[in-house]
C-alpha cells in the first residue's frame, strides 16, 4: 500500500503523519512531498527516515493513495493529476467539496456512499466535520428545521504562521510577519477566511452548505458566524438547533453518548464540559452543556469542541483511507 502525503512539511501533513503512525495504517511504501523548497529533506515515519519528493516524481511512483494537505491551487492542479495516474485523492482543501461529482465525507455518516469510481474525495471544513457528527443522529430522531453556530476557531486552522504570530504577541515580540488584519493574542477576530460579496466570510459559507450534502439532506436552514480566538488547541462551537418535533432531553444525551466518535462531557454540577485544553490530540469530538432553549419550543442549545488538525482534518482523512483499504475500493 502505497501513500503518499501531499503537503508533508505543513500543520496538517505532519498531523496526517502522526495520525498513520498511531492508527498503524497499512503503509507499506510511505511518499512524503512538498514543495520544491523541501524537496531532498528528511522527515521520519516509524522511526524510518524518508526523502522528501517532488510532485512530478510522487505522480510517476503511482502511489494507491495520496492524502493531500497543501492548499486549493495545489489541489485542482495536482489531484487530477493523481487519479489519471491511478491513485484515490483524499483532498482536505476547499476546492472539490461542493463539485456535484465529488464525494465529501466524514466516515461514520456517509462512507458507504463510496466507490471505486471515487478518484477525488473531498475532507470537509474542519468545523463542518465537528458540527455535523453531531447533527446528524439528532436530525435522524428529530428533523432539523433550523441551525445557528457561531464558532471560537483557534490560530491553527490558519497554520503555522497564525501560531507563529500569537506566540510572538504573548512574548510582545515583533519579529514576526503577521497573518490577520489585528493583534489575536487577548482579542477575538469575527474574521475566519476572506469576505464573501453578501458580507459572510468563506469559513460560514462552508459551514452553511457542506453538512447539507454530508448529511443528504437540504430540508433544514442554517446560518453561522465564525470568529477566530487566542487558541492552539482546537475549534469551539456554540449551537442552537430548532427541530420539527419534540425532542427528550436525556434521549438526545443518550442518541450523542451512543455516537461512534462522539464524547459526552455534560455535568456542569461538577463543571464537566468540552474546552480546547481537553480536547487536544484526541480524535473524538467533544459535545456538552447540552440544554432547552426557553425562548422557543423544539429548539436545543450544546456546545462542541474538538481538535480541528485531528478529527476536523488529519484523523478524517485517514479515516476515509482506512474505509477505502477495508472495503478493497483500492
Amino acid at each position: 500500500m502505497k501513500i503518499a502525503v501531499v503537503g508533508a512539511t505543513g500543520m496538517v501533513g505532519q498531523v496526517m503523519l502522526k495520525v498513520l503512525e498511531e492508527r498503524d495504517f497499512p503503509v507499506t511504501e510511505l511518499i512524503p512531498v512538498a514543495s520544491e523548497k523541501s524537496v531532498g529533506n528528511k522527515i521520519t515515519f516509524k522511526g524510518k527516515e524518508y526523502t522528501i519528493v517532488s510532485m512530478e516524481d510522487a505522480i510517476a511512483m503511482r502511489p494507491d493513495i495520496a492524502l493531500f494537505s497543501a492548499g486549493g491551487t495545489t489541489s485542482l492542479k495536482y489531484a487530477p493529476r493523481f487519479a489519471e495516474a491511478g491513485s484515490t485523492v483524499i483532498d482536505n482543501s476547499s476546492v472539490w467539496r461542493m463539485e456535484a461529482d465529488k464525494k465529501l465525507v466524514v466516515p461514520e455518516i456517509n462512507a458507504s456512499s463510496l466507490t471505486k469510481e471515487d478518484r477525488i474525495i473531498a475532507n470537509p471544513n474542519c468545523s463542518t466535520i465537528q458540527l455535523v457528527m453531531v447533527l446528524h443522529p439528532l436530525n435522524l430522531k428529530y428533523d432539523l428545521k433550523r441551525v445557528v453556530v457561531s464558532t471560537y476557531q483557534s490560530v491553527t486552522g490558519t497554520g503555522k504562521n497564525a501560531v507563529d504570530q500569537l506566540n510572538a504577541e504573548i512574548l510582545n515580540s515583533g519579529n514576526v510577519p503577521t497573518v490577520y488584519p489585528y493583534r489575536i493574542f487577548q482579542n477575538a477576530l469575527p474574521h475566519c477566511d476572506v469576505f464573501a460579496d453578501d458580507d459572510y466570510t468563506k469559513e460560514e459559507i462552508k459551514l452553511m452548505t457542506e453538512p447539507k450534502k454530508i448529511m443528504g439532506d437540504s430540508g433544514f436552514s442554517l446560518t453561522a458566524t465564525a470568529v477566530r480566538v487566542p487558541v492552539q488547541g482546537g475549534h469551539s462551537e456554540s449551537v442552537n438547533i430548532e427541530f420539527e418535533i419534540e425532542f427528550d432531553l436525556e434521549e438526545v444525551k443518550k442518541i450523542l453518548s451512543e455516537t461512534p466518535g462522539v464524547v459526552l462531557m455534560d455535568d456542569v454540577q461538577n463543571n464537566i464540559y468540552p474546552m480546547p485544553l481537553l480536547a487536544e490530540g484526541k480524535d473524538e469530538v467533544f459535545v456538552g452543556r447540552i440544554r432547552r432553549d426557553i425562548s422557543q419550543p423544539n429548539t436545543l442549545n450544546l456546545w462542541i469542541v474538538a481538535d480541528n488538525l485531528r478529527k476536523g482534518a488529519a484523523t478524517n482523512a485517514v479515516q476515509i483511507a482506512e474505509y477505502l483499504v477495508e472495503n478493497k475500493l483500492v
